[in-house]
């Protein structure tokens, strides 16, 4: 184990590092576009988390402690042989997800940055998102992972009210999470997401839209809706199978999540996915392209749109209600669509630049 004057003197060379490849890539301009078939998002999986919570399955570990210098050497030895294997040469996104990658040090992130960067090419302008526990992120930590290359929050904050979040084995109470969020606007703006679950046990559809209402007062232009998912080897499942919790209500459930998505419309929320909200999503990303203009002409949507899967309007792209259900097979025509219009607007490397 390092001396914590040595993994301080470590974690400020590695944020030096990110820092100046940001600036070498604002100095220089992007290398020439590469084929789709060698970009390609990054997920890094941080498995430990201080408790687990009630509800979740997700590979994780309570350890006693965590050897941290050996964890980072794996996540960047893994990285690397991941992206060399592929043939990856640009890296678009990065998210750090787990467990609680939050408990994790800034260093361990930049050290996993700058790995990727030597590898491939990992643009200045590429996002790189931390998922947070409110209990996890005090403001100057948070300052600190922005130092080392985060510049995406990704808060789960799952409920508001403290009594549903100590049902879920949350360690933060709702104070800390409107504290947390505020903090990561702050540090982040305009890139923080935040988690809401619906669907617990005897949650009521009044108070739940308290919540989100409430939240809308707080979040910034992305929002996620989780239906509570009752996993086999929980905690949350053999209470409820013993009886001690009531089973969630499907009906209120679904209430609460219709009830919920015009909601978030009225706020000017547009869903892009089964859970996901957002504001300003599209025109962000391209604001000289629109949607009509990359699917209006495609036959396949085209049928889709006839089939009542699909609508497609000066609002933009969305699924219909019958075409949630099924939003996994339209990608497989959505998505490469939306690939080939991205690759025709790309300009081309002009020589010798």
């Amino acid at each position: 184990m390092a001396l914590p004057g040595a993994r301080a003197r470590g974690w400020a060379a590695a944020a030096r590092a990110a820092q100046r490849r940001r600036r070498v890539e604002g100095a220089g301009g992007s290398p020439s576009p590469e084929p789709a078939g060698r970009r390609a998002a990054l997920y890094v999986h941080w498995p430990y988390c201080e408790k687990r919570c009630s509800y979740c399955n997700f590979n994780k570990y309570i350890p006693r402690g965590v050897e941290e210098a050996a964890m980072q050497k794996c996540l960047v030895t893994e990285a690397q042989t991941l992206l060399r294997l592929s043939g990856v040469q640009r890296v678009e996104s990065v998210f750090f997800g787990g467990g609680t990658p939050s408990l994790a040090s800034p260093h361990t992130v930049a050290a996993v940055l700058e790995a990727v960067a030597q590898t491939a090419h990992l643009p200045a302008d590429s996002e790189v998102t931390l998922e947070a526990n409110p209990t996890s992120t005090p403001g100057s930590r948070l300052a600190e992972f922005g130092a080392a290359g985060v510049n995406r929050l990704s808060i789960g904050l799952q409920s508001l009210d403290n009594t549903e979040l100590r049902l879920l084995g949350r360690t933060h109470s709702a104070c800390d999470a409107l504290r947390t969020l505020a903090e990561a606007r702050r540090l982040f703006p305009g890139r923080v997401s935040v988690d809401l679950m619906l669907g617990l046990p005897a949650q009521q559809v009044g108070p739940w839209l308290g919540q989100l209402q409430e939240l809308l007062h707080h979040c910034d232009d992305h929002l996620s809706l989780y239906q509570l998912s009752l996993e086999r080897g929980t905690a949350l499942f053999a209470q409820v199978q013993q009886g001690v919790l009531p089973a969630p209500d499907p009906e209120l459930a679904a209430e609460m999540y219709q009830r919920g998505r015009a909601v978030l419309r009225e706020a000017g929320f547009r869903q892009y996915e089964v859970s996901n909200f957002a504001r300003n999503h599209w025109q962000q990303f391209e604001p000289q392209l629109t949607l009509c203009d990359v699917f209006g002409a495609n036959k396949e949507v085209q049928e889709l749109l006839e089939q009542g899967l699909l609508q497609l309007d000066h609002r933009g792209l969305r699924c219909s209600w019958e075409g949630l259900a099924v939003l996994d097979s339209l990608l497989l025509t959505l998505l490469p669509q939306l690939q080939e219009a991205w690759q025709q607007r790309t300009p081309s490397p002009v020589p010798g630049g």
